[in-house]
């Protein structure tokens, strides 16, 4: 039989600091302006990431384009035919 595990015991949630958080200090104008401006880099990383791939699959493309028979032949082999 399996044996069983001893339960964890989970912490006591902690207490919130009354403390002042520099969302609350800075105004809710500036903290959209920082989350918008935050959204704006993650989508450029994004595009620039995209055409990255894009520019990679365009030059192995190209490559294969212009490989003889014999490179062809060595890279992908004469195995067996699925026809």
């Amino acid at each position: 039989m399996a044996k069983k595990k001893p339960q964890q015991r989970k912490p006591a949630a902690t207490k919130q600091d009354s403390r002042p958080t520099l969302a609350d200090s800075l105004g809710g104008d500036t903290l959209d302006k920082l989350k918008e401006a935050k959204q704006a880099l993650l989508r450029n990383e994004k595009e620039e990431e995209e055409k990255r791939l894009a520019q990679k699959a365009k030059e192995r493309r190209d490559r294969e384009k212009n490989m003889s028979f014999g490179e062809l032949l060595e890279k992908y082999g004469d195995g067996p035919s699925k026809y």
